[in-house]
């Protein structure tokens, strides 16, 4: 797989990197011998980017990831979280962004992980309630002691980006973007792409939704989350989103490949500094997303995707709180 550079400050990875979150949460049932082979099937197709948080899981998905990597440590890539603090039977307690919870949250992280540091440190939410700088300042102090090697953020709004940056170079900013999520293309991308900061798109699949894998909500496992947390599908607000779906199935056909693919490659198509993570916790998808760095997508390709799917067209917000988006 083609590797591509995030940020300026030597950060290196191969163009798609595998989420690893529903391996252990949110998306229905779990199988941890399928998902290690995931990780393991990745690695061997070039993937070098994983990507997990604390929250996921709670705090198991690290475990997972640490486990998966034990024995290739040298050639992957670890990014994880911190900020949304949640405790061992799943109860979400706000975010934190204080110096003393930055510290603490990198150690019990690389205790999880079983490694000597972090290649690419996220904050996952900006805290309201503490100044970026504080917890940028404390992230630099983690590349300081060598604890961590990148810094990133997730989720941030533009001025509190630049004001991170000012305090310590960011190397990649991490946000959902994808067809049918298209709303940082305003102020959030001309801002990375003037400071230098490469952008890593979660959920370039739309959750899942742009495979063209689902039809109603009968398709769904009962224990996946989608259903109940995010509202682009649920009700009147599916059936309209399935229906744009529709319309990328159609030129997918036209071109031979599956919907997904299709849309994943217009995601990688958007530019050098743009890393996309697809999650999946099952070989056969990965392997699908992994042939899509080969899709070659015309002018009239990316023309007609763009009609079909405009900026806003999708029904529902991104999640039932928007608050802590964009800050």
């Amino acid at each position: 797989m083609r590797s591509r550079r995030l940020g300026t400050q030597g950060l290196e990875v191969s163009e798609q990197g595998l989420g690893c979150m529903g391996m252990s949460e949110f998306y229905g049932q779990r199988d941890e011998d399928e998902a290690l082979a995931t990780i393991h099937r990745a690695l061997d197709l070039g993937v070098t980017l994983l990507d997990t948080a604390d929250m996921y899981g709670p705090f198991t998905n690290e475990e997972l990831v640490g486990r998966a990597v034990r024995d290739r440590r040298e050639w992957v890539v670890v990014a994880t979280k911190f900020g949304n603090v949640r405790s061992k039977d799943g109860g979400f307690h706000g975010i934190r962004g204080d110096a003393g919870y930055v510290r603490e949250a990198c150690d019990a992280s690389l205790r999880r992980l079983g490694i000597d540091f972090i290649d690419l440190y996220y904050q996952h939410r900006v805290d309201p309630e503490v100044p970026i700088e504080e917890t940028v300042g404390a992230m630099a102090e983690l590349v300081e002691a060598g604890k961590v090697k990148y810094l990133g953020l997730s989720e941030a709004g533009a001025d509190t980006i630049r004001r991170a940056h000012a305090v310590h170079p960011i190397s990649a900013l991490q946000t959902e973007y994808s067809l049918w999520e298209r709303s940082l293309e305003a102020e959030i991308l001309p801002t990375v792409r003037e400071l230098g900061i490469g952008l890593v798109p979660y959920s370039p699949l739309g959750r899942g939704l742009l495979t063209g894998r689902f039809s109603s909500a009968d398709d769904f496992d009962s224990e996946d989350s989608r259903l109940s947390r995010f509202p682009r599908f649920q009700g009147e607000n599916l059936e309209q989103n399935l229906r744009l779906v529709d319309q990328v199935k159609q030129i997918a056909e036209e071109k031979g490949v599956n919907p997904g693919q299709l849309a994943l490659a217009w995601v990688l198509g958007q530019g050098e500094d743009v890393v996309a993570i697809p999650g999946t916790k099952r070989r056969t998808y990965l392997e699908e997303n992994v042939a899509a760095s080969e899709v070659e997508l015309t002018a009239e390709d990316r023309r007609r995707l763009e009609e079909a799917m405009p900026v806003g067209a999708a029904a529902g917000d991104r999640y039932s709180d928007m608050s802590s988006v964009g800050r």
